[in-house]
């Protein structure tokens, strides 16, 4: 029953900017850990910023000082604002939602992805 829809997605030069949004069911909005993941064709799939339930947010150092992942309570979204961007930051971005209601009691979700394109 929950879904995570990703948009966003898109090419841009270098050096410009873009907004990916994660719309994710209300129902476990408020009690999810989220996160984008992002994974280039031949590479394996990293974790490139996370913002927790409790208001803490850790990034990749590839991307610190140049992604800012946020949520909206009121829209239930979560956003990764990329400026900056580079043609390593090419790659298909997932929206991935960490739940854990119960001790004991963990579910994970992720979004189908949406592609990111980043011209040299």
């Amino acid at each position: 029953q929950v879904q995570l829809v990703e948009s966003g997605g898109g090419s841009v030069p270098a050096g410009g900017s873009l907004t990916l949004s994660c719309a994710a069911s209300r129902t476990i909005f408020s009690i999810a850990d989220f996160a984008w993941y992002r994974q280039a064709p031949g590479k394996q799939r990293e974790l490139v910023a996370v913002t927790s339930k409790i208001g803490t947010t850790h990034y990749d150092g590839t991307v610190k000082g140049r992604f800012t992942i946020s949520r909206d309570n009121a829209k239930n979204t979560v956003y990764l604002q990329m400026s900056s961007l580079k043609f390593e930051d090419t790659a298909t971005y997932y929206c991935h939602a960490d739940v854990s209601s119960d001790p004991g009691l963990r579910s994970l979700y992720w979004g189908q992805g949406t592609q990111v394109t980043v011209s040299s």
